[in-house]
């Protein structure tokens, strides 16, 4: 071991009359330790929020979407083979979107309605994983029958086999005046994504019933497609509308943005936040290693008059910051990962203990802290505390190589 590292991690670890130093170095290692698992424990909650809401979001919407601008598609069948055959795309399926009133048992609820094609819809989003009762299949062409959220059905206070009267903005003119038009749809099932928004406001009927409600003949309000990767849809999205300038397309992030702008922000707002804990943690190195030149004056002059030069000063403090530095990171970086990836299991013990829930699903989209530990972010935050802590130990390193011997010794 070279004589700089010998000294360096023997300085570090100092005991008797150095050990108020020894326990200052331990409170910046743990400091750091504390920083750095901190960072990555809020990260990975983001990252997994994010994850978790784009998950169900894209359960009911999907991934790229082509209407016209006017809600209507003419011709929507050869816009649909045609779209079919871009790379990524791996479905595709027509819909019928329109807003109505849910009336049942003096309930009225508002909302948002949609025409599907059950076979095609459960190729492009998931919601057919999500049925609590009944299946999307059972909406039949001509039945009228209608799947509600469970949050709307709730409202309405119906459930399957009930019926609901749908009235829609576009009314009958009669001698008495416009008149909404309304049509009795049968509940054959419900649907839970665990989204208030879509659990609170949409009922799905089939595509032809939606057709003949909105008078819209044959056209449709656009179609949806599903790609092999969610992430690829603004791409496309780019690829495509120079090909379609008469009609409008767009991707579930356009749907969405101000939700995963929101996250973005804040996600980075929050990293800068930790990172500067991370900072002052670090910066506490610069106290002990000062307080360990100041202490060490006399064995620095003696060092330096057996042949020391004033680098291998400065390697001994830097060593010293250094190790302090990665014992705190190694430590935050293993106790925040195995918290990260324990977080199910932690927060519910906690719940028992505090007597509350954290997340009420009254409040929040989700009712319990999910997680995902993305290995990018554990390599940045290692690499920032690693050179924060290295940085801090520059300046305490560089005032012990300047000391001079004969003033350091000469009271001594």
């Amino acid at each position: 071991m070279p004589f700089e590292a010998f000294i360096g991690l023997r300085y570090l670890r100092a005991k008797r009359r150095n050990g108020f130093i020894s326990f200052i170095s331990l409170i910046s290692i743990v400091g750091i330790a504390l920083g750095v698992a901190a960072l990555i424990i809020v990260l990975s909650v983001m990252n997994g929020f994010q994850k978790e809401i784009r998950g169900r979001i894209l359960s009911v919407a999907s991934h790229l979407e082509v209407s016209g601008y006017d809600g209507r598609l003419a011709g929507w069948r050869d816009a649909q083979a045609m779209l079919v055959k871009q790379p990524h795309v791996q479905a595709a399926a027509p819909f019928v979107s329109s807003q109505g009133l849910f009336v049942a048992y003096g309930n009225v609820r508002g909302g948002l309605v949609r025409g599907i094609e059950p076979a095609l819809e459960n190729k492009v989003v998931d919601v057919g994983h999500h049925m609590v009762s009944g299946k999307l299949e059972d909406l039949k062409p001509g039945s009228f029958g209608m799947t509600l959220g469970v949050e709307l059905a709730r409202q309405l206070g119906v459930g399957v086999g009930d019926k609901v009267t749908l009235m829609t903005p576009q009314g009958n003119i009669t001698p008495a005046g416009m008149v909404p038009r309304s049509k009795q749809f049968t509940v054959v099932g419900i649907f839970k994504v665990d989204m208030f928004e879509f659990d609170a406001s949409l009922a799905m009927v089939n595509l032809r019933d939606a057709q003949v409600l909105e008078r819209m003949g044959d056209s449709v309000s656009g179609v949806r497609l599903r790609l092999d990767d969610p992430m690829l849809a603004p791409q496309l999205k780019a690829e495509l509308r120079p090909r379609l300038p008469q009609l409008l397309v767009t991707d579930w992030t356009d749907t969405n943005a101000n939700y995963f702008r929101a996250v973005q922000i804040e996600k980075r707002m929050m990293t800068i936040i930790l990172t500067l804990i991370v900072a002052v943690a670090a910066f506490n190195l610069v106290s002990t290693l000062v307080m360990v030149v100041t202490d060490k004056q006399a064995d620095i002059a003696i060092l330096r008059t057996l042949g020391a030069s004033p680098g291998s000063i400065m390697k001994i403090f830097v060593i010293q910051g250094a190790v302090a530095g990665v014992l705190g990171t190694l430590a935050g970086v293993a106790s925040g990962v195995v918290i990260a990836l324990n977080l199910d299991v932690i927060v519910p013990v906690i719940e028992r203990i505090i007597g509350t829930k954290i997340l009420s699903s009254d409040v929040y989209m989700i009712d319990y802290l999910p997680s995902d530990v993305q290995w990018g972010d554990v390599s940045t935050i290692t690499i920032i505390s690693l050179l924060l802590a290295l940085f801090a130990t520059l300046y305490p390193s560089w005032r012990a190589s300047r000391t001079q011997p004969a003033e350091a010794l000469r009271y001594e």
